[in-house]
């Protein structure tokens, strides 16, 4: 039995958003198996605000002090090739939408590493995503906002109601379909693309020509195909409906 790749994970943090960076840890232990290094690089003010997320994600963070310009950046690409040399990681993932990173990443894979990028959605540009072996751009997903205060009353209130539960990020159209038709990925399991392909075609979302994984591909922050060169099973991996 083959051993599990060691992979490296570095975040930028002044770059993506708390829940990017969560969900950026989720995914690659969900690809992988294990995150064996797991850095987190930004300035004090970023450091201080995430600190209990870094904490929750078992996330070092890096902290920069210096105030140049792309200091972080520069931090960043220097412990990364310091890491390689030393642990000597099979795959290297960088969560970042920052086009800066090019070089970086070219002279990562010289040294034998597959370079993988995670990058915020809206914020990543097309000559960024073609620079990595493989890229996702992962949704953010806004914090619900909270309902403004009532005023006081004189009155005795009645026992307050819990508030209700956020409600999670609404789901294109495309999505809800195919989880309508294949129930199976809405427990969060993986699941044979056959047996995927077969729920797609009776719910006439799939032509008998047309390729289950392509359709997929379209929602990637959503789904999770693997083995990543030739998939045989997909995961929903996107918020759960209710």
């Amino acid at each position: 039995m083959n051993a599990s790749p060691r992979v490296t994970l570095l975040i930028d943090a002044d770059n993506v958003s708390a829940d990017v960076i969560e969900q950026a840890v989720q995914r690659t232990m969900t690809e992988y198996g294990n995150i064996h290094v797991r850095r987190a690089y930004c300035n004090t003010e970023t450091a201080l605000k995430q600190q209990a997320l870094f904490k929750r994600l078992q996330v070092r963070p890096m902290v920069n002090i210096s105030a140049g310009k792309n200091s972080t950046d520069i931090a960043m690409a220097v412990d990364a090739m310091d890491l390689v040399i030393a642990e000597r990681p099979d795959v290297v993932v960088l969560v970042s939408s920052d086009s800066d990173f090019a070089p970086l990443v070219i002279r990562l894979r010289e040294k034998g590493c597959r370079v993988c990028g995670i990058g915020q959605h809206g914020k990543t540009g097309e000559d960024t995503v073609a620079i990595y072996d493989s890229f996702v751009d992962l949704l953010h997903h806004q914090p619900p906002k909270a309902a403004p205060a009532k005023k006081r009353t004189t009155r005795r209130a009645k026992a307050a109601a819990p508030p209700p539960a956020p409600s999670a990020p609404e789901l294109p159209d495309d999505v809800i379909r195919i989880l309508d038709a294949v129930a199976e990925l809405t427990t969060g399991n993986k699941v044979e693309l056959n047996l995927a392909a077969e729920r797609l075609r009776a719910a006439k979302l799939l032509s008998k020509s047309a390729s289950s994984p392509k359709l997929f591909k379209k929602h990637p922050e959503l789904f999770l195909l693997t083995p990543e060169k030739t998939p045989n099973k997909v995961q929903y991996v996107g918020p759960m409906r209710s």
